[in-house]
């Protein structure tokens, strides 16, 4: 089950590939500046996966009107997010948690999904400037989206 609203929203340091090489992405970063949207999603090169990323790369601008920055998180490597990325055009930070840490600490693994192995679940977290999840929600199964209206409305109070 998914960490609770008024829980401490656990930090890390995940890996993200861009053209420029690897780079450390830290939720910390942004305590005192800014909230954050934390998307963890089942696996790159899949279809709600990459419905799910392009709609909020479409829609970026809102969650940048709230103050908000977004970071969508997998167990697959970074190599395989950015050539993801890259081909559908995907607009949001991704970042990898191939060793499944970050999933853990959420607590939103999926295990053994479709017979190939434990990954991250679809999950949305609000997370404020202070690191506090005023957010959270783990959907039913990996086809479910995430309630976005209530994301967003999460966010529209913390402005």
């Amino acid at each position: 089950m998914a960490l609770k609203v008024g829980s401490k929203a656990p930090d890390f340091t995940l890996k993200s590939k861009s053209a420029s090489g690897l780079a450390d992405v830290k939720l910390s970063n942004n305590f005192g500046k800014k909230n954050t949207v934390v998307l963890f999603f089942p696996l790159a090169f899949t279809g709600v996966c990459t419905s799910e990323m392009c709609d909020i790369t479409a829609g970026l601008s809102t969650y940048s009107d709230l103050n908000a920055d977004v970071i969508g998180i997998s167990v697959d490597s970074p190599f395989a997010q950015e050539a993801w990325a890259q081909k559908e055009k995907i607009g949001i930070t991704l970042v990898s948690d191939l060793n499944k840490t970050t999933t853990k600490d959420y607590d939103v693994v999926f295990p053994n999904l479709a017979g190939v192995g434990d990954t991250s679940a679809r999950a949305a977290f609000v997370i404020d400037k202070n690191g506090v999840i005023q957010y959270s929600e783990q959907t039913a199964t990996p086809k479910d989206l995430p309630n976005f209206a209530a994301v967003k409305a999460a966010l529209a109070t913390l402005k």
